[in-house]
């Protein structure tokens, strides 16, 4: 074996395994790349063992990349990857616009159908609009359906706690899942932001070990900057990510962890290289 093909070799070696946790990513990260291709995510994707997608900003994203649906499974297949979800949300606190929310819910499901995919990640809506005395309710009560209707479609739909939304502190998470029905509406947290928001991320999992569908791991420091300052590669930040693989590992968890990076410093290839490094050295001796 040559010098260059043993190096190959070793490289491939280091790759996260994709067992039982499967590993992704997200494609917003690229937005901060001006120029950058659809196919220049995928490349990433496939040399880093970060083999599934969350796409955002759907439907507009095959427009901005300039690729049909036809197109992008023809080049997620060649490689071996996988389109996990979309980043959905809508109005969910307004009942006049139920019909609308759940009718785009079932165009996005119907999407992902194309790649087999079978989970729906859900944002809360902003935090501004939700001052209505019986929004939090409201959103809630929609939540339920969109979940009967993900299970309908063979799908199940989640919550994605955020910053800046209204699903945002560990109050309304608990409130969340306590008025939604866990046979129909599930979990699928983001590390980074139970932390910002001042939660004990392993304790969180524990607690909902039993809802959670999917889930992102995002390092993040607590810090007077900005939320992009804040945002780090695995293990670079504060979060025990070893804590949180042991509940997983406690919850037979056999899903998707999407490693959905806000920033790269060094660009996309570097973070996710040193992201894949981290699962492989700390992670998976936990749970593989």
């Amino acid at each position: 074996m040559g010098v260059l093909a043993g190096a190959l070799a070793r490289a491939a070696g280091r790759l996260p395994a994709n067992k039982n946790v499967k590993w992704g990513l997200g494609s917003n990260l690229w937005n901060s790349f001006k120029g950058s291709k659809f196919t220049d995510i995928l490349d990433v994707m496939r040399d880093t063992g970060f083999i599934g997608l969350r796409l955002t900003q759907f439907p507009k994203i095959l427009e901005t990349y300039g690729i049909t649906t036809q197109q992008m499974e023809t080049e997620v297949s060649k490689r071996g990857l996988h389109v996990v979800t979309i980043s959905f949300n809508g109005p969910a606190q307004d009942a006049s616009k139920r019909k609308e929310i759940l009718d785009s819910a079932k165009a996005d499901m119907t999407f992902l159908k194309n790649f087999g995919a079978e989970r729906l990640v859900v944002f809360s809506p902003n935090r501004n609009v939700g001052a209505a005395p019986d929004a939090f309710k409201t959103m809630c009560e929609c939540y339920n359906q969109l979940g009967e209707l993900a299970g309908e479609m063979g799908f199940r739909a989640g919550l994605h706690n955020h910053m800046g939304e209204m699903v945002q502190t560990e109050e309304e998470l608990d409130r969340c899942m306590q008025m939604t029905d866990p046979k129909l509406f599930w979990l699928s947290p983001d590390t980074a932001h139970l932390h910002l928001a001042g939660m004990d991320v392993p304790k969180i999992l524990e607690r909902y070990k039993n809802r959670l569908m999917l889930a992102d791991y995002k390092d993040a420091k607590r810090g007077p900057g900005g939320f992009l300052e804040n945002i780090y590669d695995l293990g670079d930040g504060d979060i025990d990510f070893p804590a949180c693989h042991r509940v997983l590992k406690a919850a037979a968890f056999k899903n998707w962890l999407i490693v959905d990076l806000d920033v790269a410093r060094q660009g996309p290839r570097v973070s996710y290289e040193r992201c894949g490094a981290y699962v492989v050295k700390t992670l998976e001796p936990i749970y593989v």
